[in-house]
């Protein structure tokens, strides 16, 4: 089996050098032909380590979603990106945008943006499911309730002090719909406020949801 065909197999996966290693062990100087794989336009390099194979290999590619979840990690996909999988929000995103625990950080792969956007530690791990796109694709991304917790916490200038702001964010910033609003999990959000950055906004945030 040749080594295009090898990597076909992998087409809707990010590509570590510890599987390229694998499947090119019968070179002699596996490096050089990781080279020569990305020169030929075969492979697509993610980030130091980590690839992708192009078209020329499969039409099949990893979702950008399992990318960003790739890229730069432990992170998961939320604000912006996530409001619109769920469909909270109206408008398309082209920039992919995901959470960390790390510092925060902006790529760019095959002209699509990548960001990602610190959370403390503590507040960072809840409210994450695991979404399967496809058969061979899953990827870590934020539930509806806790991307829109996000998008309040590290929107800069975002000090939610009553309901009513709560509302008007939501509603006529973010042009959320009352109807999908009035579906989240409210007893799950409240229970991360002990931990939340801008508890107070949360937490009015909760109560003005309560009353749609």
């Amino acid at each position: 089996m040749d080594v295009r065909t090898l990597l076909a197999e992998y087409a809707e996966q990010p590509i570590s050098t510890q599987i390229l290693l694998t499947i090119l062990k019968d070179y002699n100087r596996p490096y050089d032909k990781i080279m020569e794989l990305m020169s030929q336009g075969d492979l697509i390099q993610l980030r130091k380590g980590l690839y992708m194979t192009s078209t020329l290999i499969n039409s099949n590619r990893p979702e950008p979603f399992l990318v960003a979840n790739h890229l730069y990690g432990p992170s998961y996909v939320s604000l912006d990106s996530a409001l619109f999988y769920w469909g909270f929000i109206p408008e398309r995103v082209f920039e992919i945008t995901s959470v960390t625990s790390k510092l925060s950080k902006r790529s760019t792969v095959e002209n699509t943006v990548f960001s990602f956007t610190h959370l403390p530690l503590a507040y960072y791990p809840v409210g994450i499911r695991s979404v399967r796109l496809t058969d061979k694709q899953t990827v870590l991304i934020a539930s509806p309730e806790k991307c829109i917790c996000d998008k309040v916490i590290t929107t800069a200038g975002v000090n939610l002090r009553s309901k009513k702001q709560a509302m008007t964010f939501l509603v006529q910033d973010l042009r959320m719909d009352k109807d999908r609003l009035r579906e989240l999990n409210l007893r799950e959000m409240a229970k991360w406020l002990p931990v939340c950055p801008k508890r107070t906004s949360i937490k009015n945030l909760i109560e003005a949801i309560a009353e749609l």
